[in-house]
């Protein structure tokens, strides 16, 4: 266990700027009905949600958040431009990030306010983006509420249903 720990803060390091692998404690979500919670068995990539839409709204310690449909939050990543059309979180980076993928090519959404839509991974599938920005989940994040990859090396931050960047 402490050598996957390990391996995990490795990765980490890989993504952030300043190696800070420390995160951020977890606090209560509330999510919409319909939460299974989990993730995809893929790595680098949560599987697409079998609930009713890709992204809705929770509410947690830090205010209104974005989940996907399973309720897991979701990040942005301050090294990916807007508008880009490919992610920077890429290799190791993945497997403790993974992308969020639509479940099919229009995402479906409730309670998200700002712009959605999916640029498309290497291997062909949809990220789902917000404002122009991809969206990832974290690996940490165990279930739903969980909220561990907010502040992560300083470039790893929390989308608010409206697509700001909850700093």
């Amino acid at each position: 266990m402490a050598a996957v720990g390990l391996a995990a803060a490795a990765l980490l390091t890989g993504c952030s700027s300043n190696g800070t692998t420390t995160p951020t404690t977890s606090a209560p979500v509330t999510t919409v009905p319909g939460d299974s919670g989990g993730y995809g068995a893929t790595p680098g990539a949560t599987a697409p949600s079998t609930a009713a839409v890709d992204l809705k709204t929770a509410t947690s310690s830090l205010g209104p958040i974005v989940v996907d449909g399973n309720g897991m939050s979701l990040y942005f990543y301050t090294k990916d431009p807007k508008g880009t059309a490919t992610s920077a979180c890429t290799g190791g980076c993945l497997e403790i990030w993974p992308v969020a993928l639509a479940s099919g090519s229009t995402p479906k959404v409730d309670g998200v306010t700002g712009t959605v839509s999916t640029i498309k991974t290497p291997d062909g599938k949809e990220q789902l983006t917000l404002n122009g920005m991809p969206l990832y989940s974290y690996a940490q994040d165990a279930k739903p509420g969980d909220i561990l990859g907010q502040g992560v090396g300083g470039v790893w931050y929390l989308a608010s249903p409206d697509g700001a960047m909850i700093k």
